[in-house]
């Protein structure tokens, strides 16, 4: 075994050799703040040989050799955890549902890394192992809560970091990074085995230095699992696809007042050359998702976070982060009725969100205001921190997904990272935008669930009733023929459109089409207002699969012009202007 294949990524060379690799890296590096427990070369190789043996006796493993590094707050067995608290260690005996999958798929992981302690920060300096420092400026913070996951990648130690995501942690460094962070929708990645942060509003995540490699490793880990009560499976109508002119919301110039200068000029730049790539940006009042932001600290919701840890707290153990202390058990002085007034004012950002996004295909902000020294955070602690997560802070508190990946750079080359945010389940909409954003040539597929829906006519692309297939997130997946049993017919109907009916293996010929791949509500929702004379059957393609397909009645075709000859209902068209 020489090399694998990750989403549409090469891994070159034997699981064991990388391993060695990554070894030789972390002693050049030196680094030693962004591990808090790394694990023994020796084992670590042993697990790598047995990924090759099980290769080598025919399992497919989509994640053969992948090296990972995961956030100290999510358990692996036989590895303590510690949420960067010495005192609170234990010792994880079952890993953590995500890990675990990974694991089946062929991954290896090297060892737990270091976190703003109990995840609560956006800076990577809370925690008595060591302020983790940026990767390429030391003197700069690395981001958090997950900042040794994003370190551990962007220093090229590990193929993805795992991390989680209440606030911002698992965007924010990869913006101060120039890499990729994966938010999906709450509960879509259990968080089975993490210590909760916000028990309601936890994201378990991941870095990669690509979209593909990222998004291959979220779609192993993704699917619900009994023992996260919060996991979620994928809805019935989940859109599968962006548009294919995405309409961007984009915040107004007041909205924007957070960021710094450089973030500012950076984020224009950005927004002028997501126009050029043929998508479209709107300035939108997002006022309200920010004030909604407040309520994950300012409001009662942080009460979930003292019951998390707070009672271990307040036995005031000796590494506790005074900072994470202080937001903590403060936390314990909110009331039940401050919680629920809090939840109902939620409920009303969220609609009040809903309307604000109505007709975007997604909303492109600034993943975080500014890239501070160590310095300044330690001047500062609360302040900057705060800031940072001014356009992060909201997501989960809204039930919204969250691509981040980098922007334009900074007039001084630094890197800046923007944020793709959807609503709930919309994951793939903002993978594909993301995708556009970045300019590659095609975007990785997370959810992989669906239906193949054949069309011949005003259905195709660039065809009036192709909006129909927009509006339900339909996926193109490429052109098609019919075997030579079909005929096409013109139908006299408004707007026009073809009529497709089988005659039987050499009565016709090969019709060209094209073939999407629709949620299951989606065909339901086609099939219940399906206009006579049409009908969807199981159409036979040249190169022998049957799909469902728009078809027919005979009776109409029998009235109606056959246009077979032109092989396609475009060709036709064309024909006739």
């Amino acid at each position: 075994m020489t090399s694998g294949v990750l989403g549409n990524i090469e891994v070159h060379g034997t699981p064991t050799a990388r391993v060695a690799a990554a070894y030789r890296r972390i002693a050049e590096v030196d680094r030693p703040e962004v591990w808090i427990t790394l694990r023994n070369e020796v084992d670590v190789a042993a697990d790598a040989a047995a990924v090759e043996q099980r290769v080598a006796d025919g399992e497919s493993l989509p994640l053969a050799g992948v090296l990972v590094a995961v956030k100290d707050n999510i358990d692996v067995a036989g590895l303590p955890t510690t949420a960067a608290c010495p005192e609170f260690a234990y010792l994880a005996e079952v890993t953590a549902a995500a890990v675990e999958r990974l694991v089946a798929a062929g991954a290896v992981v090297l060892g737990k890394t270091n976190l703003d302690q109990f995840a609560t920060g956006l800076v990577g300096t809370r925690s008595p192992y060591g302020a983790v420092r940026h990767a390429d400026d030391p003197a700069l913070i690395s981001g958090g809560s997950s900042s040794g996951s994003a370190v551990a990648v962007a220093l090229g130690i590990a193929d993805i970091g795992i991390g989680t995501d209440t606030a911002g942690s698992g965007r924010v460094p990869a913006a101060l990074h120039g890499i990729v962070g994966i938010k999906a929708t709450l509960g879509i990645i259990p968080a089975h085995g993490v210590v909760p942060a916000c028990v309601d509003y936890d994201a378990v995540t991941v870095f990669a230095t690509d979209l593909d490699r990222a998004v291959a490793v979220a779609a192993v880990m993704a699917g619900p699992d009994t023992r996260d009560p919060r996991s979620r499976a994928w809805p019935a109508d989940v859109p599968l696809a962006a548009p294919q002119v995405p309409r961007l919301a984009i915040p107004r110039a007041e909205d924007l007042s957070a960021l710094s200068q450089p973030y500012r000029d950076a984020f224009a730049r950005t927004v002028s050359a997501v126009n050029s790539t043929g998508m479209t940006t709107e300035e939108v009042d997002i006022s309200g998702l920010l004030d909604a932001a407040l309520l994950l600290y300012d409001g009662a919701i942080v009460a979930e976070r003292y019951a998390a840890v707070g009672t271990f707290l307040d036995t005031a153990p000796a590494s506790a982060d005074p900072t994470v202390t202080a937001i903590i058990k403060a936390a314990g002085n909110t009331t039940g009725p401050g919680f629920a007034a809090d939840l109902d004012a939620l409920a009303s950002a969220k609609v009040a969100a809903a309307v604000t996004l109505r007709g975007f295909a997604g909303l492109l902000l600034p993943t975080t205001t500014e890239h501070p020294s160590i310095a300044a955070v330690q001047a500062d602690p609360v302040g900057i921190n705060r800031r940072m997560g001014t356009y992060t802070n909201f997501c989960n508190l809204l039930d919204m997904a969250a691509i981040a990946i980098p922007g334009l750079p900074t007039a001084t080359g630094g890197p800046f990272g923007v944020m793709v945010v959807t609503p709930a389940f919309a994951d793939q909409v903002a993978i594909d935008i993301a995708a556009r954003i970045l300019g590659n040539d095609s975007a990785p597929t997370l959810i992989e669930s669906g239906t193949e829906l054949a069309v011949f006519g005003a259905h195709l692309r660039g065809q009036p009733l192709h909006w129909q297939l927009e509006e339900i997130g339909a996926r193109f997946t490429g052109e098609i023929r019919t075997t030579d049993a079909y005929r096409l017919t013109a139908l006299d109907t408004t707007p026009p459109k073809p009529g497709l009916v089988r005659h039987g293996p050499g009565l016709g010929a090969p019709i060209l089409g094209e073939l999407f791949r629709i949620s299951a509500a989606g065909l339901g929702r086609f099939l219940a207002t399906l206009p006579a004379p049409m009908a969807l059957t199981s159409i036979e393609l040249s190169d022998g699969r049957s799909v469902i397909g728009f078809a027919c009645t005979y009776d109409a075709a029998r009235a109606a012009t056959d246009i077979t000859s032109f092989g396609g209902w475009k060709a036709y068209l064309q024909d006739q202007n």
